[in-house]
């Protein structure tokens, strides 16, 4: 047991603290939609029902979608895009998708290569895009969950102010879901560009999202 967290501290710290951020929010949006609640004049809910209603679901799903999109960019723009002096950066003579060899694709794999990276067919295509793949599902379904629990949510608030509930298309083109999406967005992409320049001057001891601490500011794509 103790090898098997040593091993996998990393996930499993980020796993307890997502938990505990996600119960946090689950007991302080319950206080504050009830607390919204009594304002309007409106009935209280249980924090089962907060949980299950759309208030809860367009909350999360709106962070998840902005949270996958910045690293579903990353992993593509930093593909081809480079920064000179980043460890966020490949070093600047290896843009692009690099050659089978570098890879270690098909014939040029080894006895520890992936099963799907020595084939060298549609399975290792795929395989050589995976994680792009599965970053760019996750964002597209969060943000439809966020775009439909958002329009309920919307929804319930134009009834009590007794105005006309919208379509879910019209929903898509309104200020409302725009404002919840690029607030998210603007944020995400401000941290990734701010991570990629300051980590060419500034240093974490024993980081590998630092370069090493005698490592010159030019160096490009060295990790600590």
């Amino acid at each position: 047991m103790r090898r098997f967290v040593r091993e996998n501290s990393l996930s499993l710290f980020f796993g307890l603290i997502f938990l505990a951020a996600l119960v946090g929010q689950a007991f302080a949006g319950h206080a504050y939609y009830n607390a919204q609640q009594v304002s309007d004049g409106l009935a209280t809910v249980s924090l089962g029902r907060y949980l299950t209603s759309s208030s809860f679901a367009v909350d999360v799903a709106e962070n998840w979608q902005s949270e996958y999109l910045q690293f579903l960019l990353y992993i593509l723009a930093t593909v081809w895009f480079l920064q000179r002096g980043s460890p966020e950066s490949k070093p600047l003579a290896d843009a692009g998708t690099e050659s089978d060899e570098e890879q270690k694709v098909g014939r040029f794999a080894d006895a520890k290569s992936p099963s799907a990276a020595r084939r060298g067919d549609v399975i290792t295509t795929l395989y050589s895009n995976s994680l792009g793949l599965v970053m760019a599902a996750i964002f597209l379904a969060s943000w439809l969950m966020q775009s439909l629990a958002g329009r309920v949510a919307y929804d319930e608030q134009q009834l009590a102010q007794l105005q006309p509930p919208i379509s879910w298309p019209q929903y898509l083109l309104s200020a409302e879901f725009w404002n919840r999406t690029l607030q998210n967005w603007q944020s995400e992409f401000l941290a990734v560009g701010s991570m990629a320049v300051l980590s060419i001057y500034l240093r974490q001891r024993g980081s590998p999202e630092s370069k090493p601490i005698g490592e010159a500011h030019a160096a490009t794509g060295s990790e600590g």
